[in-house]
């Protein structure tokens, strides 16, 4: 018998935490469960990403990005703050490498500007007071809101405010959606839910078809591949930045710190087939394979991004030396490191639109019926996943 539900969300990685938790905190009378198909939490993005809370100025004003990037970096730190979580307040200097870049370094803080998100732009004079080992052309950007912190406790601490709130989660628990009768349901009748809402990372865009929901768009996974070696190495006091590229959607090779005091040099942004890919023999599927190439195909004939540069630039970088080399325009000193070593790769699950070619750069929600779809949530979805989750519970989700 299926177990009913008021809401089923499909996906306990940050975006379906977060949506449960803003479920419960508008009415803690709700039945929620989570519906998680591996028998852990943080196995995916959620946990493997760089732990940057990021301060909001990459983000055009106009876009969901902007909206809560900003404010899901003060509650992030509340959440951390609650659970004892450990936040680095070390800011972030963007460093410029040529005129162009500078150019660009405006536009970065006027956009920042616009999205209420506190920056300097400052004469590279003072670089030394902020990061002595980094080097800038004419100016830099500081942002001081910027920090990093442990994504794995991050998701741990919505996990223990989703149950503490009357929240489940269900491990090893894979679902895939039907319409029946001018309704939503998991095809094998587990639940009896009044709303889905489908988080799965990853995988929502293959659920969400299933259901003719976003086939307008094909799913393109990007590695990133991070090198990391002690501080004591490499004694970095911020985070460092290029400005990025001005048509594809990747902030390029930079520099973090982490909270066990590990300084990491990436990431790559490589195109590769599976969406769960960590290795070459794992991770992937035929279906996989296809979107990817439905992809590619898309990106290549349409004029919103370089795809020949991307190749051309990231997949040399899984090379340790040459990812090194193009660090050493941020700080040079990098070079003298020997001891760099591998950390976990992460998948960026990219959303390409099929008719034109374009890396879909915002957040994109779908509804259909009594169910809802989060088929892209990339970087910063972290940061700013409990506003994210806020938006979604009011404009989408019927309490």
């Amino acid at each position: 018998m299926a177990e009913k539900c008021d809401v089923l969300i499909l996906g306990a990685g940050v975006v379906g935490l977060a949506t449960g938790i803003a479920l419960l905190e508008a009415d803690p009378s709700k039945k929620v469960i989570i519906a998680e198909k591996e028998n852990a939490l943080a196995l995916h993005a959620s946990g493997r990403n760089s732990g940057v809370l990021h301060a909001g100025f990459y983000y055009s004003p106009d876009s969901l990005k902007a909206k809560f990037c900003r404010e899901g970096n003060k509650e992030l730190r509340i959440l951390a703050k609650k659970y004892n979580i450990p936040v680095r307040e070390v800011g972030k200097v963007v460093v410029v490498r040529n005129d162009d870049e500078n150019t660009r370094l405006e536009t970065l803080y006027e956009r920042g500007i616009k999205n209420g998100v506190d920056l300097q732009i400052l004469d590279a004079s003072q670089l030394n007071k902020y990061e002595p080992l980094a080097i800038t052309h004419e100016r830099f950007l500081w942002s001081p809101t910027t920090a990093v912190s442990d994504s794995k406790a991050i998701v741990d601490a919505m996990r223990q405010e989703f149950e503490r709130l009357g929240g489940t989660i269900h491990y090893n628990t894979k679902l895939s959606l039907k319409e029946v009768n001018n309704e939503i349901r998991d095809t094998q009748n587990q639940y009896d839910a009044q709303h889905i809402v489908n988080a799965a990372g990853a995988q929502a865009d293959r659920i969400s078809r299933a259901v003719n929901v976003g086939t307008e768009y094909a799913m393109l996974p990007f590695m990133g591949v991070y090198r990391a070696t002690e501080e004591k190495n490499l004694p970095l006091q911020r985070l460092v930045y290029p400005v990025p590229h001005p048509i594809n959607p990747f902030l390029g090779v930079h520099f973090t710190l982490t909270v066990d005091h590990k300084v990491k040099i990436g990431p790559t942004a490589i195109p590769i087939a599976g969406r769960e890919q960590y290795s070459v023999l794992s991770g992937w599927s035929g279906s996989d394979i296809a979107q990817a190439l439905k992809g590619m195909t898309s990106l290549i004939r349409g004029e919103a991004h370089d795809f020949g540069a991307i190749l051309k630039t990231e997949w040399p970088k899984i090379i340790q030396t040459l990812l090194v080399k193009e660090s050493l325009d941020l700080v040079p000193t990098a070079g003298s490191v020997k001891d760099w070593h591998k950390k976990p790769p992460g998948i960026r699950a990219q959303l390409v639109h099929l008719p034109t070619g374009k890396l879909e750069q915002d957040f994109v929600v779908q509804n259909k019926l009594n169910s809802t779809h989060v088929l892209n949530a990339v970087s910063p979805g972290w940061t700013s996943a409990l506003p994210f989750g806020q938006w979604i519970t009011k404009l989408f989700i019927p309490i």
